[in-house]
């Protein structure tokens, strides 16, 4: 998943920035930025193909694309998302894709992390460093951690964690942690 998205830049040297003897106070300008991320295919309509990702993957996007196993690209459109819970459904419409990528592509199986075991063999797969599909391995080294946020305060914890010793790299976030 790739996220176009705009953001706020400071300019602290006043002017343009090019040499100008400005006043030194900061000054806003705007910026492309672009994210890459990973999602799991969940499901699909009739028209359209639904794929979890995790919203920090698509928070604040102008544009989302989707790259497919076999290097196909198509635009895709938010359907939801929840910042607490940082999850996000996206949607891309079966008529952008040919009917050879729609062959190779599959709705995965759900399955209850209530039935994981620490200790047991997983899988993450991903898209590290945005370089393209990629998977790493490793056990599940404890369930239900919890994580609060750095200044200790219960703002921002998160519950029923699982840890895991599998390489998780950026681009990996909405990748799908499989045993």
């Amino acid at each position: 998943i790739t996220n176009t998205s705009v953001e706020n830049v400071q300019n602290y040297f006043g002017g343009n920035g090019f040499g100008s003897s400005g006043n030194g106070s900061s000054q806003g300008q705007t910026a492309e930025s672009v994210s890459r991320g990973t999602g799991v295919i969940i499901g699909e309509t009739d028209t359209e193909i639904l794929i979890a990702t995790n919203e920090h993957v698509i928070a604040d996007a102008t544009t989302l694309s989707v790259a497919f196993v076999d290097d196909t690209a198509a635009s895709a459109t938010v359907k939801g998302s929840d910042e607490s819970a940082d999850l996000a459904v996206i949607a891309v419409e079966k008529s952008a894709l040919s009917s050879d990528t729609l062959s190779q592509i599959k709705v995965i199986s759900i399955g209850s992390s209530d039935d994981l075991v620490v200790g047991e063999q997983v899988v993450a797969i991903g898209n590290a460093l945005g370089y393209g599909q990629s998977v790493s391995t490793g056990v599940v080294s404890a369930l239900h951690r919890t994580l609060t946020s750095s200044d200790g305060s219960t703002e921002g914890t998160s519950d029923g964690l699982i840890q895991t010793d599998a390489a998780i790299n950026p681009g990996n976030s909405g990748g799908a942690l499989l045993n």
